[in-house]
């Protein structure tokens, strides 16, 4: 029997609550358990969440983040049952999706150990906290913790090119790996799924669907998405907005301000990948024109099931698209919005295709991405030894 390569994934969240990130780490800890095993992943525990997996997941006690529903957090270091099933691993490598809480941890934990750490860079953290701290002053003292925290690690990834600029903004300078994320939905779908799918939605054959899936929160600028189906509401759509956040009750609120109501369903969160699968396979143009991701996920998971984007030309996130050719891209201006949504409409066999070749372009199984980063993993782990060595 082969020795287990015991990797410790640390985040800030994971399922049941839903976002790119804990998406990320539930899909590395999967793959990573059925190639080399001994995975632990070290997360806040979520009230009456159960983690029944083939890998350890070790909770700590945790209490609501202000103002973030679902997001929670905590002190790993005040909880001696975390302490104890941590201390008792022997870690070869420790894998840190966040700067803050549990990245801290991640740290301290990889020092004791003499083990190294690789730090993943996702989000984009100053608009984080713009919402709610107001002071220019503090932004920076926190901007700049996180940057030391990146600087503690052996090696940085960032899960697309662009992000570079991002953590380059922020003050980082060391070095940089880009490494992709994935998608588990990658499959052969045959176009009876997608009937089905539309049909499971009580969408017919010939409306228009669009879809947004992501926290609901004004930075991600789902304002802009309402604001535009306004703009079109005197035609045959629907719009479905899958998620939660501090902006869903005031999103509600604007739709039925705009009469949107027959046209605009919120669905709520899904932890279900097979539902979620029935949204993307159900909907044509997936909208997703946030300013504010670095790499979202769920413009690789629309694309798996054949639904190209609509996103902001110079975003960070839409530099993997390529317009007209495996996405759609528009100005930060609602009049391009509008006219670009009325033209796809009316271009349903562009639209199509379109989708076809995003899920040829810019869709990696998330099993790929696992073999590459266990190479990465065995290539940190050599030369932290050999350096030991010298």
């Amino acid at each position: 029997m082969k020795e287990e390569f015991n990797v410790g994934l640390f985040n800030e969240c994971f399922p049941p609550v839903m976002d790119g990130v804990s998406v990320c780490v539930q899909n590395y800890a999967y793959w990573l358990q059925k190639k080399v095993g001994g995975v632990a992943v070290i997360t806040p525990n979520v009230p009456g969440a159960t983690y029944n997996y083939d890998y350890q997941v070790i909770n700590y006690l945790s209490m609501p983040v202000p103002f973030r529903h679902p997001y929670v957090t905590g002190i790993p270091e005040i909880d001696p049952r975390t302490l104890r099933k941590v201390n008792s691993k022997s870690f070869k490598i420790i894998h840190a999706h966040t700067p803050f809480t549990t990245g801290g941890f991640a740290a301290r934990v990889a020092k004791n150990q003499k083990v190294p750490l690789v730090a993943t860079f996702h989000s984009k953290y100053r608009d984080d906290f713009s919402r709610i701290i107001k002071s220019d002053l503090v932004l920076d003292e926190l901007i700049k913790y996180i940057v030391d925290f990146y600087n503690k690690a052996d090696q940085v990834w960032v899960p697309q090119a662009s992000v570079i600029d991002v953590i380059r903004d922020y003050g980082f300078h060391g070095h940089v790996e880009v490494v992709d994320n994935g998608s588990d939905l990658v499959a052969d779908y045959p176009e009876s799924f997608f009937e089905n799918a539309r049909a499971q939605l009580g969408v017919s054959k010939d409306d228009f669907v669009f879809l947004f899936v992501g926290q609901h929160i004004w930075e991600k600028n789902v304002r802009f998405i309402i604001d535009a189906l306004e703009q079109i509401k005197d035609t045959d759509f629907r719009m479905f907005f899958v998620g939660i956040g501090y902006a869903a009750d005031e999103m509600k609120k604007l739709v039925a301000e705009k009469g949107l109501d027959d046209k605009v369903t919120f669905v709520g969160s899904i932890t279900d990948r097979e539902k979620m699968k029935t949204y993307y396979a159900a909907a044509d143009l997936f909208l997703f024109p946030s300013l504010y991701d670095n790499a979202p996920l769920v413009v690789r998971e629309a694309a798996a099931l054949h639904t190209p984007s609509v996103m902001v030309k110079g975003a960070t996130a839409s530099t993997i698209i390529r317009d007209n050719e495996n996405g759609f891209l528009i100005d930060n201006d609602l009049t391009d919005f509008k006219n670009t949504l009325l033209a796809l409409k009316n271009d349903r066999n562009r639209v199509r295709e379109v989708g076809i070749r995003a899920s040829h372009s810019i869709v990696r199984s998330w099993e790929s991405v696992a073999d590459e980063v266990v190479e990465r993993y065995n290539d940190i782990i050599s030369r932290k030894k050999l350096i030991r060595v010298l």
